[in-house]
């Protein structure tokens, strides 16, 4: 599995623009890649999403940056070394529309699994199975990235948001939730909340 995170002009895969992406190889994370480029000629970009992301409209359009398909093609490249090419994250979808849809734009193939596992839904089972209610707001899940962060027992990603710190939090995230045991390093200290609360039994 290789957990990616991505950071887009706008939420309109067609209309808007890959800028960012951050990537762990979860068999074995020491491999990460990160890299970023400049929009497409005649993408959209919002004020929402660089408020997001931390871009500014200097940086995500600066001629001296690879252009998507560049940093698409790195991606591949990077990816292709793995030993699992299914992708996963939180709303991976998402990030697979984004770089389908540059794939497209630059006839690169796409080479990566058609199947995503998304941590939204691990953890929401990881919840159901020990008893706990996943929150719900106006009928619809609320099981936010942050929530699942502080569910697992790690701190919630730093604002602005990064590709490449989104897809290590949600690599520890599956890590824990998976295996009850960290992944990362940088994560080694905080304990998982349910093993402390069986041991407290």
């Amino acid at each position: 599995m290789i957990i990616v995170d991505s950071e887009w002009s706008g939420v309109d895969a067609h209309k808007n623009s890959l800028l960012s992406i951050g990537a762990i190889d979860f068999s074995d994370p020491t491999r990460q890649f990160y890299g970023e480029c400049r929009m497409w000629e005649g993408a959209h970009h919002n004020p929402e999403a660089l408020a997001v992301n931390g871009f500014t409209v200097e940086q995500i359009t600066d001629p001296k940056k690879k252009s998507d398909g560049e940093l698409l093609a790195e991606f591949i490249a990077w990816a292709m070394k793995s030993k699992e090419h299914t992708i996963g994250g939180q709303n991976p979808s998402n990030d697979v529309e984004f770089m389908e849809a540059t794939a497209h734009r630059y006839h690169i193939d796409w080479p990566m699994a058609h199947r995503v596992f998304d941590l939204h839904s691990i953890a929401y089972f990881h919840m159901l199975k020990r008893g706990i209610t996943p929150p719900v707001l106006k009928g619809h899940s609320d099981l936010n990235l942050d929530k699942i962060l502080s569910y697992v027992g790690i701190p919630t990603e730093p604002k602005p948001h990064n590709a490449l710190t989104g897809a290590k939090v949600e690599a520890e995230a599956f890590s824990r939730l998976f295996f009850d045991r960290p992944l990362l390093s940088e994560f080694l200290s905080y304990p998982l909340p349910w093993m402390s609360e069986d041991k407290n039994k």
